[in-house]
């Protein structure tokens, strides 16, 4: 996972009224969770935005009135109106418990079945796995080349070492579909090969035409 660092500044008033007192001096409220016990902190909206307005998941060296931590953000509230972030739920991370955190989803490659006029679709953005701070990746990375029309990728296709999938096996993650402009794979494969039919077609008869002045002749 990629990391960054980040600062926070420890709170006392942990009430509604602090909080808003917070976000006028634009710092966001926050909670570390996950450790011994848990860390009420603030800190800056910009740097907060930067964590949560992004594709991106991170691993958070966590700072707070001197003590370090790993974390990653579990939970943000967003303003329904205006998006700015209310509070932050972080959770500390370490080399020997396992945790939870969705991981954005990367395609690669470009699928058979979109080259053949289908339309692929992504019904997942981010994937819920669990496993070991060491074992998890940046995203999952689906390789989508051979995906012909109609063909689908589910969640139990896919296998990272060291991680456990949370979502529904049988989720479908991308696929082709069909469109109306599509042509099945299968039958491009068979016009190419009545295409090949027919050349040796013409070939045999224009042999065949080549050869019979030759004959007429040998006739005469």
């Amino acid at each position: 996972m990629k990391t960054v660092s980040l600062s926070g500044s420890s709170r006392e008033n942990v009430g509604k009224k602090g909080a808003a007192e917070l976000r006028k001096q634009e710092r966001i409220p926050a909670v570390l969770y996950g450790g011994q016990q848990q860390v009420h902190f603030s800190i800056s909206e910009n740097e907060a935005k930067k964590l949560v307005f992004t594709p991106n998941v991170y691993l958070i060296d966590l700072e707070v009135n001197g003590k370090k931590v790993k974390a990653i953000v579990q939970e943000t509230q967003i303003h329904p109106v205006t998006d700015r972030i209310l509070h932050i739920d972080f959770f500390e991370v370490n080399e020997t418990n396992p945790f939870k955190v969705k991981l954005p989803v990367k395609l690669e490659g470009f699928a058979r079945g979109v080259r053949n006029g289908g339309r692929l679709r992504q019904n997942f953005r981010r994937l819920q796995v669990m496993g070991l701070v060491n074992d998890m990746p940046e995203d999952v990375t689906i390789d989508i080349t051979s995906l012909r029309i109609g063909h689908k990728k589910r969640v139990s296709d896919l296998s990272i070492s060291g991680l456990k999938f949370l979502d529904p096996a049988n989720a479908v993650v991308v696929g082709v579909q069909t469109a109306r402009a599509a042509v099945e794979d299968e039958e491009e494969d068979e016009e190419g090969a009545e295409g090949a039919e027919g050349t040796e077609g013409t070939e045999a008869t224009a042999e065949g035409a080549a050869a019979s002045p030759a004959e007429e002749g040998s006739k005469e």
